[in-house]
């Protein structure tokens, strides 16, 4: 029997789970899913969008390879510090396959960026998500203006979350602490700024769609800003999604005043270069002017626009932390590998491999990370007859168990969703996330009140 552990139960574990009991040609194959939540699903759970019910959905996917005979889910084991070594792990399973993301995002590394009310989008998509390591609140309290930088998907996300209203939102999974500050919350003007101009942005057109959907909502674009933009006089050379999104803005630089209680304002070529304090807290953001350098990027023009923001959301990209006992090359963000196998010191490390974000950094779409998992997968199965020959315990979980780890099983897990919704019940909605450590544990080991 080939016993492999993943460390990471997003879609790449997942994905990676699925495909060893698919491909695999070993009569047996067991695999353990690890992930230090309590909960499955990863940012399919804790970063898709409350509202973005479809792609929410595929979690019903994810539950059948979970489900399956052959994998076993344990929640709440913290593989490193302070948890089961990387060491102990491989002593524990022929291999292991680390899928676990890239935990951190990048900062813009400009003054005032640490003031009192700037945050990254990861810190509010975390609080909207209802993710158990969220500290943070008080978001838009106070606040009027808002500025997200960055023209991604998750930088449309948020700004979409911040102009919709209770009753678009009261019907999804969000947690009600969470929901209660939007549905008071005052901000009526959003700026998303791109430091390049809109032929570059890398949000998809649905989501950028989107925004121009929303109920008593307007998005504003300024026709003279996008003409910087070489592409914009004429997009037939673009790549077709690129394409499509200049379309959807000319549409609405081209549409007069609304009058709408919100807005959404769309800027480009602006680049962030300080946050300004006001009173204590950041007040505003300076932005100089940009244009195209003929070569793909931007310069500076030296000339300056203060947005007015009570917030200041940064999305600016995620990015790969080194986990003790695995390489990592700091300048990628990520573990260096070979077609999925771990390199230490650029030899194969047996029976060590990567999948997901950790292995390519964090690029592509959910749907990326299939085609990803299944080359790691190939790599496992390939070595497998190597690894095999090497004895075991005779069931992992009794030594982590042993150890001190006291994991969620799936029997865990379902008992969460029973909880999640006669929590929604309680409060005259659908399915509500609980927020927290404490509330995710109690209701798992059946000692919620």
């Amino acid at each position: 029997m080939l016993h492999v552990a993943v460390v990471g139960s997003g879609p790449s574990g997942v994905y990676t789970a699925q495909s060893l009991v698919q491909q695999s040609q070993v009569p047996e194959v067991r695999v353990d899913v690890l992930d230090r939540l309590p909960c499955p699903y990863g940012l399919v759970r804790y970063g898709v969008a409350p509202d973005h019910e479809k792609i929410k959905s595929l979690q019903n996917n994810l539950r059948m390879v979970l489900e399956h005979g052959q994998v076993r889910f344990l929640g709440s084991v913290q593989v490193g510090p302070g948890g089961v070594p990387t060491a102990r792990l491989r002593e524990l399973y022929h291999a292991v396959v680390y899928c676990v993301g890239a935990a951190t995002d990048r900062h813009l590394g400009v003054p005032g960026e640490e003031l009192p009310g700037s945050w990254s989008a990861t810190e509010f998509v975390s609080w909207y998500s209802a993710h158990p390591d969220s500290v943070a609140d008080g978001f838009v309290l106070g606040a009027r203006t808002a500025v997200v930088i960055g023209v991604g998907n998750v930088a449309v996300d948020v700004t979409r979350m911040l102009a919709r209203g209770a009753t678009e939102l009261s019907p999804t999974d969000m947690p009600h602490a969470a929901l209660t500050a939007l549905a008071a919350s005052h901000v009526t003007d959003v700026s998303m700024v791109g430091r390049r101009g809109p032929s570059q942005a890398r949000f998809t057109t649905k989501e950028l769609r989107e925004l121009g959907a929303l109920p008593d909502t307007e998005v504003v674009v300024d026709p003279q800003e996008l003409a910087l933009d070489p592409a914009w006089a004429d997009p037939s050379a673009l790549p077709a999604a690129n394409r499509r999104n200049v379309e959807v803005l000319r549409g609405w630089a081209a549409a007069p005043p609304q009058g709408r209680a919100r807005r959404i304002r769309l800027r480009f070529f602006l680049r962030p270069v300080e946050l300004l304090a006001d009173r204590g807290r950041v007040g505003a953001v300076r932005f100089e002017r940009t244009v195209p350098d003929g070569r793909g990027g931007v310069t500076g023009t030296g000339r300056y626009e203060d947005i007015e923001a009570q917030v200041v959301l940064r999305s600016v990209g995620y990015r790969g932390v080194p986990l003790e006992g695995l390489p990592f090359d700091a300048e990628q963000g990520t573990v260096p590998h070979r077609a999925g196998r771990v390199l230490r010191d650029g030899a194969v490390a047996p029976g060590e491999y990567v999948a997901g974000w950790i292995k390519r950094g964090p690029t592509g779409v959910i749907g990326t990370n299939r085609p990803c998992a299944k080359e790691t997968v190939a790599s496992v199965l390939e070595d497998a007859p190597a690894l095999v020959r090497r004895e075991l315990p005779d069931d992992p979980l009794a030594m982590l168990r042993a150890e001190g780890a006291s994991p969620v099983d799936w029997t865990g897990w379902q008992a969460i969703e029973r909880a999640e919704a006669e929590l929604g019940a309680s409060l005259g909605r659908g399915v509500v996330k609980l927020p927290d450590w404490t509330s995710l544990l109690e209701a798992a080991r059946g000692t919620a009140p």
